[in-house]
C-alpha cells in the first residue's frame, strides 16, 4: 500500500458521504481506475467501503479521526506526543522509543495497527479509526520487583478517565487487566518492560478501547464486547479519549512513582467485579475452581481454594457468570 496516497483517500470518505471517483481522482491526483482499486484495498485496514454505481464511494460509517494538533494541546507539555496514521503496534513504538534513548514521558498513539497485540500474545482487533490504541512511555526505579499492581493502578486510571467523559457508564474491572461494562469488555491493559531487573525500569503502559466498531470489524472477537457506541448514548470524541486516558496513566504514574500500588489498591476493589465471586484460576498448575477474595499489596489475586486461602500472582482468571 502506499499509506500516504490511502489515508488520503480515508480523509476523503471519512464524512460517511457519496464521493464520486471524478471527485476523489482529482484530489488524489489519479485516474478513476485507480481509485477503485484504492477503495478495494481499503478492506486490509478494517475499512468496509460501499460503491454504488452513478453515486461513488463512501464509508459504511463515518470516521472520527484523531487531531493529532488538538491532542498535543491537551497533553499540555506533559509528555511529547508521537502519532502515526497507521503502525504495527503502539507498544512496540514505545519500546523501541525507549531503546533510542528516548525521553519520558511519550504518548504513542495511532489510528490503525497491524499487529496489535493483547496479553500472552494474542492478537488485538485494531480497525482503522474505529477504537483507541494509545500507550505511554514512563521511566519509573526501582527495578521490577517495584511494579507490583501496575497493571491494576492502570486500569483505575482507565476508569476514571471514562467515567469523567461518560458519567454513569458502570466501568469495571476484571483481575489483572480488563476493562468491562455490563459483563461485556470494553477494553484492557497490557504492560511491557525495558530496563535493568534493579535499576531504572522503562514502563509502556498500553492501553485499548472499542469506542466504535462493526460486528464485521469485531468478527475475529471470541468473548463477549461492547464499544462507547453502544454502552453511552453520547460517545466522546476518540481525540478527548485518547487525551483523557494518556493523562490519567500519567497522573497515576507519578502516583505510583512515589508510592507503588497503596494508593490505589482501595479504588481498584471499588471497581473489582472479581471479589466475592467464583472464579476459575487458569495457573502453572492447571484450571481450578477458586472464589476470589479481593487484592493483595503487591496486586496479587487473593482466591479461596480448596478451603486455603492463597494469592495468584499470574496466570488468568476467568469469571463463572452464573
Amino acid at each position: 500500500m502506499d499509506d500516504n496516497a490511502d489515508l488520503t483517500l480515508i480523509r476523503h470518505l471519512a464524512d460517511g458521504r457519496f464521493h464520486s471517483g471524478a471527485e476523489l481522482g482529482e484530489a488524489l491526483g489519479i485516474s478513476r481506475a485507480a481509485i477503485w482499486k484504492r477503495v478495494q484495498r481499503l478492506d486490509e485496514w478494517g475499512l468496509a467501503v460501499e460503491s454504488v454505481r452513478g453515486k461513488g464511494h463512501r464509508l459504511s460509517r463515518p470516521l472520527d479521526l484523531l487531531d493529532p494538533a488538538a491532542l498535543a494541546l491537551a497533553l499540555d507539555g506533559r509528555a511529547s506526543l508521537k502519532f502515526k496514521p497507521v503502525t504495527a503496534s503502539t507498544n512496540a513504538d514505545a519500546l523501541a522509543l525507549a531503546a533510542a534513548g528516548q525521553a519520558s514521558p511519550v504518548v504513542v498513539t495511532t489510528e490503525f495497527q497491524s499487529a496489535g497485540r493483547g496479553r500472552r500474545g494474542r492478537a488485538w482487533q485494531s480497525p482503522f479509526g474505529a477504537n483507541l490504541y494509545v500507550s505511554v512511555l514512563y521511566e519509573l526505579a526501582g527495578g521490577f520487583s517495584a511494579l507490583g499492581g501496575l497493571s491494576l493502578a492502570a486500569g483505575v486510571a482507565v476508569a476514571r478517565a471514562l467515567e469523567r467523559l461518560a458519567p454513569g457508564l458502570g466501568v469495571g474491572l476484571k483481575w489483572p487487566n480488563d476493562v468491562l461494562v455490563d459483563g461485556a469488555k470494553l477494553g484492557g491493559v497490557l504492560i511491557e518492560l525495558a530496563g535493568e531487573m534493579e535499576g531504572g525500569v522503562q514502563v509502556v503502559v498500553g492501553v485499548g478501547l472499542n469506542v466504535a466498531m462493526s460486528d464485521r470489524q469485531a468478527g475475529a472477537i471470541d468473548q463477549s464486547w461492547i464499544d462507547l457506541q453502544r454502552a453511552c448514548a453520547s460517545p466522546p470524541s476518540r481525540t478527548d479519549l485518547v487525551a483523557a486516558v494518556a493523562l490519567e496513566l500519567i497522573d497515576m504514574l507519578d502516583r505510583f512513582a512515589v508510592d507503588g500500588f497503596a494508593p490505589f489498591m482501595a479504588p481498584f476493589e471499588a471497581l473489582d467485579l472479581c471479589r466475592g465471586r467464583p472464579v476459575t484460576v487458569h495457573a502453572a498448575e492447571g484450571v481450578r475452581p477458586a472464589v476470589a477474595r479481593g487484592v493483595g499489596e503487591d496486586g496479587a489475586l487473593c482466591v479461596e481454594m480448596d478451603g486455603e486461602t492463597r494469592f495468584v500472582h499470574g496466570g488468568e482468571v476467568s469469571l463463572r457468570l452464573q
